[in-house]
């Protein structure tokens, strides 16, 4: 029998973190599959952070596990922060290097970092030292380098939190064209308005507990929770 083609769905079964003493996540049960992107929304502190941190790998899980449909996911997946970490080289070179990481041949990588740039609206940069760039500029630039990997899945955690309007529009207009694309997108958000405008899905977590996975339109017409309709009019802060 073929190995599957995709990683997707991503499926946690029992999920939980806890460091110090103190569970930070418990019992979350979740599928992530093929679509518009699934927004993580709650307080903070309601673990949002720990659980893309868990589903990307890069947090092991005290309980449950992750699980992804296909071999090889870690090549499948990338994951943007909130504040990206540079390479003290130009924008060029900070798009190419992720590129070698994975092995792609040389001959594809500068075409494909171009590409990436070009995407982000960076492509005239190309040459410019990387952390001479805006914030919102550099944030673009971990983006493009994201996406020149081609992930099928891309974590995404407060991309736009210190980023002023016209930066953050930028930014959504990236992900929806990645999303458009094909990319499944899971991202962390504290702005409901951003969420509405992503948002194929909203998993709700409060507490270190999965509360809703519910289609956008439901979830911010219909919540299913009085803690998610607590959120939604601001009298849920933690």
């Amino acid at each position: 029998m073929r190995a599957p083609d995709t990683m997707l769905p991503l499926i946690a079964e029992g999920l939980g973190f806890a460091a110090g003493g103190q569970a930070i996540l418990s019992d979350v049960n979740l599928t992530i599959a093929a679509g518009r992107p699934s927004m993580i929304i709650g307080p903070n502190g309601a673990g949002k952070s720990v659980l893309l941190r868990l589903l990307h790998g890069l947090l092991a899980p005290t309980q449950g596990r992750v699980a992804h449909a296909g071999p090889d996911a870690a090549r499948r997946q990338s994951m943007v922060f909130q504040r990206p970490v540079l390479l003290r080289r130009s924008v060029m070179a900070n798009a190419l290097y992720p590129l070698r990481l994975a092995g792609v041949p040389s001959a594809e990588r500068e075409p494909r970092a171009r590409a990436a740039l070009e995407m982000v609206g960076l492509a005239d940069l190309a040459d410019r030292p990387a952390r001479r760039l805006s914030g919102g500029e550099q944030q673009r630039l971990a983006l493009a380098r994201a996406a020149a990997l081609n992930p099928e899945l891309l974590f995404l955690d407060e991309p736009c939190a210190s980023l002023d309007p016209a930066a953050t529009r930028a930014v959504e207009q990236i992900v929806a064209t990645l999303a458009a694309r094909g990319t499944k997108i899971v991202m962390t958000t504290h702005d409901l308005a951003q969420a509405k405008r992503l948002a194929g899905e909203v998993l709700f977590l409060h507490r270190g507990r999965l509360l809703e996975q519910t289609p956008a339109d439901q979830f911010f017409f219909a919540p299913t929770t009085a803690e998610a309709d607590a959120f939604l009019r601001g009298d849920l802060l933690w």
